[in-house]
């Protein structure tokens, strides 16, 4: 099966299994959702990324530097316990360079996740 035949829910499931298996072996969560996304977006709303304390993390909120970004944010809501809203947005002419491939917004709501 090539990747594009595999559907956004399967992968969505993957992520929160993942997340669920983490928080099992007792490790903090956190899960980023994009809540809404304008333009030229890689990811739809609804894609998720789950991330665990020691920085490792599944799935994808859009690729490119604003997936860094967003682990380092989920990263500081697991410490704090406050959930995050975050907004990214570029000009065509710097989209390639952080991700967003011909320019546009996402909004990325960030969150701990507890069992």
């Amino acid at each position: 099966m090539a990747p594009s035949d595999v559907n956004q829910g399967s992968q969505d499931d993957d992520v929160l299994q993942e997340a669920a298996n983490w928080l099992k072996a007792g490790k903090k969560v956190a899960l980023a959702t994009v809540v809404s996304s304008w333009g030229s977006s890689p990811r739809p709303p609804g894609s998720q990324l789950a991330v665990s304390e020691d920085s490792t993390f599944v799935g994808s909120v859009s690729g490119g530097c604003i997936e860094g970004a967003v682990v380092t944010e989920a990263l500081e809501v697991m410490e704090s316990g406050e959930s995050k809203v975050l907004e990214y947005g570029v000009t065509d002419e710097l989209a390639w360079e952080v991700g967003l491939a011909c320019g546009g917004k996402v909004k990325v709501f960030v969150e701990a996740v507890q069992e």
